[in-house]
């Protein structure tokens, strides 16, 4: 019952049933006798047939060409690496214990710079890391971006640590506010 009903609705793109594209006529109802010599409603099944499926596939065609371009605004082209190229995987898809945050808020959006290793095809490229990240080393290139060396002064160095009663610690100038 649930066949025929799929078989018998009308597709949105090619404003035909799935019954009528390939057999050329709505699907039977009930019972009727075959009979069994030619005529000429045969050839003139046929030659619907030919046209139906004509009408099908330039309708599927059309439906492509359309996704196509829908789908083609939204793409890039792809970056180009090259071996020795340094880069910043984004951590979009490491669970929570490979971010090494409690929250996913406070989570760096891409991490460290690693080198490219080699460039396996236009899409992917094999990646120098650690051990410890316990990731494939290779990755599609939505996943990293290149990385930008730091400018004189944009990154703050943290002055050096001072040991105080066996802990190392910060050295406190001044309070400015209670």
């Amino acid at each position: 019952m649930a066949e025929f009903a799929f078989n018998n609705k009308v597709h949105t793109v090619t404003k035909m049933s799935p019954f009528q594209v390939n057999y050329g006529r709505e699907p039977r109802m009930g019972f009727d006798i075959r009979k069994k010599r030619k005529n000429e409603k045969a050839e003139e099944f046929v030659g619907e047939m030919k046209e139906k499926h004509k009408e099908a596939r330039a309708a599927l065609v059309r439906s492509q060409e359309e996704m196509k371009r829908q789908a083609d605004r939204s793409r890039k082209e792809a970056k180009e690496y090259r071996v020795g190229d340094k880069v910043l995987i984004s951590t979009k898809d490491f669970s929570m214990e490979l971010r090494r945050r409690a929250t996913k808020k406070l989570t760096e959006k891409f991490i460290e710079p690693y080198v490219v290793k080699k460039i396996v095809s236009e899409n992917t490229v094999e990646l120098e890391l650690p051990v410890v990240l316990r990731i494939h080393p290779v990755v599609n290139v939505r996943r990293i971006v290149k990385y930008k060396e730091q400018i004189e002064g944009q990154k703050k160095i943290p002055p050096p640590l001072v040991e105080i009663a066996g802990k190392k610690e910060y050295e406190v100038e001044e309070i400015l506010d209670r």
